[in-house]
């Protein structure tokens, strides 16, 4: 018969032994040391000031009195080290992080999740609540494939909500895309206040961009003769996408047109003329002055002249017509017409 017990290597108390009393404690005070086991936590050597009843996992590469030991339990207790050798299974709260852990027969390890788990909320190194029901805070996530695919599924109840990846600094969101208030799927930014759609798809494939600067102006009334080296401008809008505005009022009638945003521009510029007594020529300019288009015609009967550029604008610049020559001008929606986009 073995003087220890099987599973916790408790003393025997052994037929005519002599200080029962000992064998009794030292029993005593393994199961005071290892029954609802708590560490302070792992380390590698013994502190210099242990408290009686202090408890530590020793680490792989032990030194000094704990050589030797790893993963055994070493126990502070009337002046000196015991020690428990902890079996498969065993289970300790390590106090200084916070974890419980479980011997695997080698090493001790984190509570393995279980394979199907039901949970209300899930924290990873993070707080969920009853919105954010999983939270995770991490330099990075992966998502593998389980075979050779990996899809990631957001759906929403009914096709006015809203199934979007928000993206925020500062807890304020800044880009969203996904299907954000019907089905399309749109890239959204925000200036913190303010949402704007950047890009959307439809159902059928269709891209629009409804916040790109494109717009077609001219010059309301009927015709007009400017003199030569005067400017003249437009003051109405057959089409406004992304913000151009009427600007100050010109010289030679109308109003200058203002970029909303810096970028390349295509430009095109239907001159239609009523009738030209001399060579003239119309050239749109930037800021009444730096040329970025221009139409020359001669004399002559009505004519339509067209012509396009490319050119680069500022937010902020200002766009009207010079005039040389002298020819008298078709307004109106269906006369002179200057139509210019982003690209």
């Amino acid at each position: 018969m073995s003087d220890r017990s099987t599973n916790l290597k408790m003393p025997f108390i052994m037929p005519s032994q002599a200080q029962k009393h000992v064998t009794h404690n030292e029993a005593l005070l393994l199961l005071d040391a290892i029954v609802q086991l708590s560490v302070i936590d792992e380390r590698n050597g013994p502190p210099g000031d242990p408290e009686p009843g202090d408890r530590f996992v020793i680490a792989a590469g032990a030194t000094g009195p704990w050589n030797g030991r790893a993963a055994q339990i070493a126990i502070w207790q009337d002046g000196y080290w015991a020690y428990a050798k902890p079996g498969k299974g065993w289970r300790t709260w390590f106090e200084t992080s916070g974890r419980l852990r479980v011997f695997d027969g080698s090493a001790w390890q984190d509570l393995p999740l279980p394979e199907n788990a039901d949970v209300t909320t899930l924290g990873i190194s993070a707080t969920a609540d009853s919105t954010n029901r999983i939270s995770v805070s991490s330099p990075a996530s992966l998502f593998n494939h389980a075979g050779s695919s990996h899809q990631i599924k957001v759906n929403k109840a009914a096709a006015t909500d809203t199934a979007t990846l928000l993206f925020q600094s500062g807890w304020t969101g800044h880009a969203e895309m996904g299907l954000a208030g019907n089905t399309d799927f749109s890239i959204k930014v925000s200036n913190g206040s303010e949402w704007k759609t950047g890009l959307s798809i439809d159902g059928v494939g269709r891209v629009t961009k409804p916040n790109q600067p494109a717009a077609r102006v001219y010059r309301s009334g009927a015709s007009f003769t400017p003199a030569a080296g005067q400017q003249s401008g437009v003051s109405a809008f057959a089409v406004n996408q992304g913000g151009f505005t009427i600007g100050s009022a010109v010289a030679g009638g109308g109003n200058a047109l203002v970029v909303p945003a810096t970028g390349l521009y295509l430009l095109a510029l239907t001159l239609s003329v009523a009738a030209a007594s001399a060579a003239y020529g119309v050239t749109v300019s930037r800021n009444g002055s730096s040329g970025v288009l221009t139409i020359s015609g001669s004399t002559g009967n009505a004519t339509t002249l067209s012509s396009s550029a490319i050119a680069q604008l500022q937010q902020g610049d200002t766009l009207t017509f010079t005039h040389s020559g002298s020819a008298t001008i078709n307004a109106g929606a269906t006369g002179t017409i200057l139509s210019l986009a982003m690209i």
